[in-house]
């Protein structure tokens, strides 16, 4: 099995050493020799960290069975994140191990459907929670009259377009002049006549 360790601290006056020696030892009582250790110096509140950035990446490649962390709050403090990270090992078919908190979701571990359901499960409670609120604010925002989207590239056009079609042109003409394409300047002909 490929194991990942992950270790985290908060600040440079703190050390990963203790993780590291008890994590090493947890592996080696299993037999699992071949590990790699991921490590960040860093508040666990922020998403992107150089060390679990890079251990995700060999999740997704394929490179990791399973993920040992000190505690939980290791790999992140926000339940948004941290469901996150348990749905892409999930996808991946990856445990998650934390010694210290009786957590084990490796197909050896009999609770470990159990465990996973329930990680599962909060996680996507919290993704529908945050979907929600992603919808109020957007239907907020819409009653205040925000526009959502990109604005179109071809709206410079518009005075352009209204000039030229009070000229007579029709759209086929517009187009060739302006060398914008006929669905778009179809469309500005119709916003011009809208108007």
């Amino acid at each position: 099995m490929n194991i990942a360790l992950y270790l985290r601290v908060s600040t440079d006056r703190q050390t990963t050493n203790s993780q590291a020696v008890e994590l090493r030892d947890y592996c080696a009582r299993r037999g699992w020799n071949n590990t790699r250790e991921y490590s960040d110096t860093t508040s666990g509140a922020k998403f992107s960290r150089e060390g679990l950035d890079a251990l995700m990446r060999d999740v997704r490649k394929g490179r990791v069975d399973a993920i040992v962390a000190y505690k939980l709050d290791r790999l992140g403090r926000s339940l948004a994140h941290l469901a996150q990270l348990i749905s892409e090992m999930t996808a991946h078919r990856v445990a998650l191990i934390i010694p210290q908190q009786g957590i084990d979701t490796s197909a050896s571990n009999p609770a470990a459907q159990l465990q996973l359901n329930i990680l599962c499960a909060v996680a996507e409670f919290e993704r529908e929670i945050i979907r929600e609120r992603v919808n109020s604010g957007l239907r907020a925002a819409r009653a205040r009259g925000a526009v959502f989207g990109r604005p179109a590239k071809t709206l410079k056009h518009l005075p352009r377009v209204r000039a030229l079609r009070e000229a007579g042109r029709n759209v086929s003409q517009i187009a060739r002049e302006l060398t914008l394409p006929y669905a778009s300047t179809h469309k500005l002909v119709a916003m011009c006549a809208s108007v």
